[in-house]
């Protein structure tokens, strides 16, 4: 149909019958559009759940060969984005197998017309000087894909979005950088049996309208012992946002289902010194976890690189949020012109509905270097559903820099580790914690804060005082504390509170490790 200048139909048709008619097609069409969605994604889970486990077809060798160096070097061309030919806001960029991701992942598009696959071709990719002749890949299929979007420049496209291994996902808001990625779900993480990797092995990405600002895409997730269905749907920024809405279906039981995970990496930190005379002050994506629970309390865990294994939690009921944040935002933190952590993001769990009763659980891995993630955060429920009972979870993921989820009155800064060269070694150990914030802004130098902070049963506080930073305004706690068994760790708490009892701060949460 077009529309005249005098804004009637050509043809002859009336004002009133043309916009009855107009209306009447765009009802079709979204019902069209509609024809596919999340209950359809759910069916198919629900179906593989119902049935035994099929392990993925064994990729080409060639392609799994290939090192680090090798797998970068096959880039997709940009002329041959999806939707590059189109007015449409997203482009879409595939990753070819390869290298440490040698499982295919099916991928469809779904407009008013329907589902229509989006066949791997060659063409989409140059494969550089890795020796590869694309004559011979005609078979070897996407590893995931990229979604590109005019994120920091509206004449430039970004990668905002990406999809790449397991169910591993990870996004961007404005003048972020990558950082700590996301998972669909995490099956017996640290658990003695090990761990279990479930995969997205198929997508549906809703061709959007043009003058879209969000994308929708659905996805199947496939595992020894679960299936499941998600749909997320993007929303780029300032903070990216993710809607995830999904659900689960168990094939057998699991000591542990781990929800909405988080993962991130931890070398060292304000906390714990670099080896090696490393030039960098700090080296991390993430230096803590934020919870926020029901009652309104904030909590800040500090992460740091243990020795040993080290998994911890924290018990709640319906959590208002939680994540893997990364509070240090000054490029002199970590002087790292490369990787620039400073602009990495925090993310954000903000939960959709009542969670019911679990523990937020957070897993720290012994790292020798910088190459692997070691930090997982995640929610753990205490009742799981029986098997092939569906099992709904929702939630909203903000990946963050400035403005991060944090409280209103005051927060942690930074928590240093070490001891004042004053004082010559005697087997004490002094952490100094760095409070910031619009509550503790009021106070005056005279009228300072009262630290209230206890340690478990395997220390013994010897020291403790609390002094205006005056570089800052905030204020800064000094705690110095005897460990009885060095073998052991050790728990630690503490809040601020103004002379009359009133938490004035969130809750600094800090375990030291064994040795």
């Amino acid at each position: 149909m077009q529309f005249t200048p005098s804004g009637l139909f050509r043809g002859g048709i009336g004002p009133v019958a043309g916009f009855i008619a107009a209306l009447v097609s765009l009802l079709l069409c979204c019902e069209a559009a509609l024809a596919f969605g999340f209950d359809d994604v759910a069916k198919r889970a629900k179906e593989l759940a119902s049935s035994g486990f099929k392990n993925p077809s064994e990729p080409p060798k060639e392609l799994v060969s290939l090192n680090q160096e090798q797998y970068r070097d096959i880039r997709h061309k940009p002329d041959r984005y999806y939707w590059s030919s189109t007015r449409l806001p997203f482009r879409l960029a595939f990753f070819h197998t390869g290298w440490h991701f040698g499982q295919t992942v099916r991928l469809n598009e779904v407009d008013a017309e329907g589902v229509r696959e989006i066949r791997f071709d060659p063409g989409y990719f140059d494969y550089g000087k890795t020796g590869i002749e694309p004559g011979k890949t005609k078979s070897a299929g996407f590893a995931g894909f990229r979604v590109l979007y005019p994120l920091n420049n509206p004449r430039q496209e970004d990668e905002v979005l990406s999809f790449l291994g397991a169910s591993y996902f990870r996004a961007l808001g404005k003048g972020q950088r990558y950082g700590l990625s996301a998972r669909g779900l995490a099956i017996d993480t640290a658990v003695a049996s090990g761990e279990e990797f479930p995969r997205f092995v198929e997508f549906w990405i809703e061709r959007p309208a043009p003058s879209s600002r969000e994308l929708t895409i659905y996805a199947l997730l496939d595992s020894p012992r679960a299936a499941g269905a998600y749909r997320f749907v993007l929303k780029p920024g300032i903070e990216t946002s993710l809607d995830v809405k999904s659900r689960l279906f168990l094939r057998d039981k699991m000591e542990k289902l781990g929800l909405a995970p988080l993962t991130s990496m931890f070398f060292f930190g304000e906390n714990q010194r670099g080896p090696n005379d490393d030039y960098r002050p700090e080296v991390h994506d993430s230096d803590g976890l934020s919870l926020k629970l029901a009652s309104g309390e904030w909590i800040w865990r500090p992460l740091v690189n243990p020795k040993r294994l080290l998994v911890t939690s924290f018990s709640a009921v319906n959590p208002a949020g939680f994540g893997l944040m990364q509070r240090d935002r000054d490029f002199t933190d970590y002087e790292d012109l490369s990787a620039r952590p400073d602009l990495h993001p925090s993310g954000w769990v903000e939960p959709k509905g009542p969670w019911g009763s679990g523990r937020i659980e957070l897993v720290q891995i012994p790292a020798p270097d910088e190459t692997n993630d070691n930090i997982v955060a995640y929610w753990v429920p205490d009742k799981l559903p029986a098997a092939r009972e569906a099992f709904n979870f929702d939630y909203r993921l903000l990946w963050q820099k400035d403005g991060a989820s944090q409280p209103l009155t005051s927060w942690v800064k930074q928590t240093r580790r070490g001891r004042s060269f004053q004082r010559s070694p005697d087997g004490s150990i002094a952490l100094w914690i760095d409070f910031d914030g619009p509550s503790l802004m009021k106070l005056s130098s005279g009228t300072p804060p009262e630290a209230d902070f206890s340690v478990d049963s395997n220390a013994k506080i010897i020291e403790r005082s609390i002094v205006r930073n005056d570089a800052t305004g905030g204020w800064r706690t000094m705690l110095r504390l005897r460990r009885v068994d060095d073998a052991k760790p050790v728990e630690m708490r503490g809040v601020l509170r103004d002379p009359n009892g009133t938490v004035l701060s969130e809750t600094w949460s800090y375990i030291l490790p064994p040795g």
